[in-house]
């Protein structure tokens, strides 16, 4: 075991660790196995340990305790914009998860304009037509593989509901708009940290620069008439100081949001059809819930009774947590659970582990979605057990809308479809990034 450079003041613990592989120290280890790789750091280092990627050192925090710590941030010494910087900075800079501090504040409240429960109504009403529009294109059958399926679904939705549609856009340039946000998302876990031909960080800067070029075509058009999709939100919404956004800060933001809109909810859907392909026996608690609705377009009050669907997406986003950690950097020496956290330091929260410790979760790897029953709430074990939004300042503003569309995307594909998987398949997820399976999810698709 070997320590970080910088030592400790009186009265607080050196930070434990080791740098691993040259350069790029565990971030192999990581990728393959996460869980694996955090329970092996758990049980040697504890909650608070680092470890070396890419050349540089980190502080990575495990267990509820430490997770909490950072989330809380109560000492406001950790920093989310130069810690999110580090890895995305040159993909998703200026978008609200990089900001800080009075600019975050700001932002934030004028974001949340967009976000109220009238529009989420105005939103889950315009998903409907969307929704039902792709399905008509899908080819049922064995083998079909979701996540490329629900990915094509969630961006279409994105377009719709962000954007007021994207008029002039062929598929082809959808498909090349897609194509470029996951060039970002992926250039983020780059071990080649320069634009070289061929590497993944190129391939993040390239879809920068057409993101960017994307939005700024639309941009005249959302200013110049006032519709209810987000864009046009942007452009026109300020907060009740008259505070409202720049030509970039929307452009900023709608890269941002539209990646995290459409990436984070295509995880959760395609990991939910996977387990309901599993488990016969939930797919048909949740279809007849669905059923009693009595209408295939319920609006944003009513998903309120699909409840049995709320256990389910819960259960899901706490077996593949779609945004695995969230990364910080001390703006000030600080200290987390005694340990000492000098300026500068990079911070990698894991909040993925905490939903996989058998300490907060009996059986963890076992599908149950009744742990977040009323009986039952294991979620509440401790403050942190689950956390797949996050926490403090910077929690999710997007967690009701996300909650609205999977719950929307749900409700048709159980009306419309019934699917199985193999008991016995275990997904082979990627986490080069966000996680996703490598085989594309595969299942076995009927029309009722």
């Amino acid at each position: 075991m070997t320590k970080m450079l910088a030592p400790p003041p009186p009265g607080l613990e050196p930070v434990p660790g080791d740098s691993g592989l040259p350069y790029i120290g565990y971030a192999l280890d990581y990728m393959r196995d996460p869980i694996k790789a955090y329970d092996k750091r758990f049980q040697q280092h504890g909650p608070v340990s680092w470890f070396r990627f890419a050349g540089r050192p980190w502080v990575v925090l495990i267990g509820p305790d430490a997770v909490g710590a950072a989330l809380q941030n109560r000492d406001r010494a950790l920093q989310s914009g130069p810690g999110w910087r580090a890895l995305i900075g040159p993909f998703f800079d200026r978008g609200l998860m990089l900001m800080d501090g009075d600019e975050h504040t700001a932002h934030r409240r004028i974001m949340a304009k967009a976000f109220t429960r009238d529009r989420l109504a105005l939103y889950t009403d315009a998903m409907h037509p969307s929704i039902e529009r792709t399905l008509d294109t899908w080819v049922p059958g064995d083998g079909f593989r979701a996540y490329p399926a629900i990915k094509e679904l969630t961006l279409s939705l994105a377009t719709e509901i962000f954007m007021g549609g994207a008029e002039g856009s062929s598929a082809r340039e959808m498909h090349e708009v897609n194509r470029a946000f996951i060039g970002c998302v992926q250039a983020a876990t780059a071990i080649v940290r320069y634009p070289l031909p061929g590497t993944r960080w190129r391939r993040g800067i390239q879809g920068r620069k057409r993101l960017e070029a994307f939005f700024r075509r639309y941009l005249p058009a959302r200013r110049a008439t006032e519709g209810n999709d987000i864009f046009s939100v942007f452009c026109h919404v300020e907060s009740e100081d008259g505070e409202r956004f720049s030509d970039d800060d929307v452009v900023n933001h709608m890269i941002f949001l539209m990646m995290a809109a459409h990436d984070t909810s295509t995880i959760t859907l395609s990991t939910a059809m996977q387990y309901l392909g599993q488990f016969p026996e939930w797919q048909q608690r949740c279809r007849a819930e669905s059923e009693a609705l009595g209408t295939p377009t319920p609006g944003f009050a009513q998903l309120d009774e699909l409840t049995s669907l709320d256990l389910v997406i819960k259960e899901c986003q706490r077996l593949v947590t779609p945004v695995p950690g969230v990364v910080r950097r001390a703006g000030t020496d600080t200290e987390i659970l005694g340990h000492f956290i000098p300026k500068g330091t990079l911070v990698n929260v894991g909040v993925h582990y905490s939903h996989h410790m058998a300490e907060l979760w009996p059986d963890p790897e076992r599908f149950d979605p009744e742990r977040f029953s009323p009986e039952r709430r294991e979620d509440r074990v401790h403050p942190h057990a689950w956390t797949p939004f996050g926490g403090g300042v910077h929690r999710c503003l997007g967690q009701h809308f996300s909650g609205a569309e999977i719950k929307t995307v749900l409700h048709h594909l159980l009306l419309r479809y019934e699917w199985d998987v193999p008991a016995d398949y275990v997904a082979p997820m990627n986490f080069t990034s966000l996680p996703y399976p490598d085989d594309g999810g595969p299942i076995d698709l009927r029309a009722r």
